[in-house]
């Protein structure tokens, strides 16, 4: 596989970590964005509350296919710094109104931050 030729830093996770790591993440985000969504349906959110939510997934499911389909650590180092700038954004627009689901989405926040610079270190390591 291409990704485990990659040069990766010593404090990298193990690769079996992604997906139980990932499973409970995308629990905790389609339980909260799911909530969003349904009180800008319902009315009792603004639309544009919905805009970062819906941002972060669309960024968030081009990750795999960039980094895994593409092979582009330059792409997928973009494409994780917008994953976190939409959740920073998502987590913003909701903390007066649904504080719950910022807070709930800490954990979210931290993995992407950690991916992130992961990422970037991936992608320096591997420069040709």
């Amino acid at each position: 596989m291409w990704y485990a030729q990659l040069i990766k830093p010593s404090w990298a996770p193990p690769s079996w970590l992604f997906g139980p790591v990932w499973t409970v993440l995308y629990i905790i985000i389609g339980v909260s964005f799911f909530s969003v969504f349904f009180s800008v349906l319902k009315k009792q959110l603004p639309t544009k509350v919905a805009i970062p939510f819906i941002l972060n997934l669309i960024f968030n499911a081009a990750f795999t296919p960039i980094q895994f389909g593409l092979k582009n650590n330059v792409l997928a180092s973009v494409d994780i710094t917008l994953v976190l700038l939409s959740l920073l954004w998502c987590m913003y627009n909701v903390r007066k109104v649904k504080r719950w689901v910022a807070v709930v989405n800490i954990p979210y926040l931290m993995w992407v931050m950690f991916a992130t610079v992961l990422q970037f270190v991936i992608t320096a390591l591997n420069a040709r």
